[in-house]
């Protein structure tokens, strides 16, 4: 059985309240979050862009950087009171209808 965002959203609350000791604020939340996003562009950029490795970029690892964007956000989410299952679900449902049939007419497509 895979995690649900629910779950996800109650394992890093619970990992901040025992481990983590409390919650940054909102706001070094906020930059944390940028500089995560920062290091998924900066793997992006390198393995499907045109930059080229450092020595010191070999070992990145995309998946644990993107996990690492989750766990901020989830963060946010939990600080700011958002209900991400409930966020997610709204938001498909609007892009489901306003693009029904935007892309499939888009003739750059």
């Amino acid at each position: 059985m895979r995690l649900t965002i629910e779950e996800a959203q109650k394992q890093v609350d619970q990992w901040i309240q025992t481990i983590g000791v409390r919650y940054f604020n909102e706001l070094t939340n906020t930059a944390i979050l940028m500089e995560e996003v920062g290091e998924v562009a900066r793997i992006m950029a390198r393995k499907y862009g045109e930059q080229s490795f450092k020595k010191s970029d070999e070992k990145v690892d995309l998946a644990d950087e993107m996990a690492d964007v989750m766990w901020v956000l989830i963060c946010l989410a939990n600080q700011t009171g958002i209900d991400l299952t409930e966020a997610f679900e709204r938001n498909m449902a609007k892009k489901t209808k306003r693009d029904a049939t935007r892309h499939k007419e888009n003739t750059k497509l």
